[in-house]
């Protein structure tokens, strides 16, 4: 039998693909593509906010939000080793923009600073998280250079874990427990099938979150686990809320016609949040019924994300008119 013919990978300058770290990487790597694969490497699902994010009179790289909680993760970028001017940067940054996640990129992390990063998670409780990735470029042969994330330093989650539940911390009521035992199982069953969407961490919450194209939008599987009910959401709550609900209503029956099923359309007045949900009632005690009710979560996401999507990432605010305003001649 002839042995295979393989190629060999091939480490290539991080300069060949960006020349510069501020005009050339930051912009590739808030790319909704790229932002994507560095949340794919960190286990989040980031939504790109805004780049060069004004902190006083200097200038953070890029500011996410984890749509999973809605918290702030500050992206520090380097093409460089790390050096002691971009540590301190992080600590100004995040406490201008009240960041709750740090991730440090960095063509390669010296002992002292991965060390920095590993007594940060240390000292730190467990609402703050702190990570350091090295970035490569790798090709095979004349193929394209393809980038790679390399995970240097990151969370002690066991260890947090284990302190907090000493600490008394860790306690969970009845009902807590059942949301993080159907988060479980919802992940299971992602993975199970194959799903698109990313593997949740289980925690005590009524919902977990997913970016679907654009900032100030959410799609939010949610579960009452007292109500027997289980119910997926698009969310608008940025102060455009009102627009977006206004205008993605005027397409209301061509987007039901195309889901297949009818929205709760919750427009909310004087609050920055509208809703479109579809909701299912279903036993949560009885095994059969809960994978029922997740993979009709799960197809019902899938649904909203082909949908609403494309529509949501077309909406533009000179669209909309507010009610009892005139429109200019």
């Amino acid at each position: 039998m002839t042995p295979p013919t393989l190629g060999r990978l091939e480490r290539v300058d991080l300069r060949t693909a960006w020349r510069n770290e501020a005009s050339d990487f930051t912009p590739w790597l808030a790319d909704e593509d790229n932002i994507r694969l560095l949340g794919d490497t960190l286990g989040l699902d980031l939504e790109v906010q805004q780049q060069e994010a004004q902190v006083g009179p200097f200038r953070a790289d890029i500011l996410c939000r984890n749509t999973a909680d809605n918290s702030l993760v500050l992206v520090e970028n380097q093409l460089e080793r790390t050096d002691h001017g971009h540590l301190g940067q992080l600590f100004t940054y995040a406490a201008g923009l009240d960041a709750v996640t740090v991730v440090w990129i960095a063509s390669r992390f010296t002992e002292e600073h991965r060390a920095a990063v590993d007594w940060l998670n240390r000292i730190t409780h467990d609402g703050f998280h702190f990570f350091g990735l090295e970035i490569e470029l790798w090709r095979i042969g004349d193929s394209e250079p393809a980038p790679k994330f390399n995970v240097v330093a990151r969370p002690n989650d066991w260890s947090k874990v284990v302190a907090e539940a000493k600490s008394g911390g860790g306690n969970l009521t009845p009902g807590q427990q059942k949301q993080v035992a159907f988060w479980t199982e919802f992940g299971q069953v992602i993975e199970e099938t194959g799903s698109r969407f990313k593997v949740p961490k289980p925690q005590p919450s009524s919902w977990v979150g997913y970016g679907i194209g654009r900032s100030g939008f959410g799609l939010y599987p949610s579960v009452s686990v007292h109500g027997d009910w289980v119910a997926v959401r698009v969310t608008m709550n940025d102060g455009d809320a009102e627009a977006w609900f206004h205008l993605l209503a005027e397409q209301r029956e061509a987007i039901e016609a195309e889901l297949g099923f009818a929205l709760d359309w919750q427009d909310k007045p004087g609050r920055k949040e509208c809703t479109l949900e579809a909701r299912r009632e279903g036993s949560l005690s009885s095994a059969k019924s809960r994978r029922k009710l997740i993979e009709w979560m799960l197809q019902t996401m899938e649904a909203m994300v082909r949908v609403l999507r494309p529509r949501i990432k077309a909406l533009d605010i000179a669209d909309w008119t507010p009610e009892g305003s005139e429109e200019e001649p």
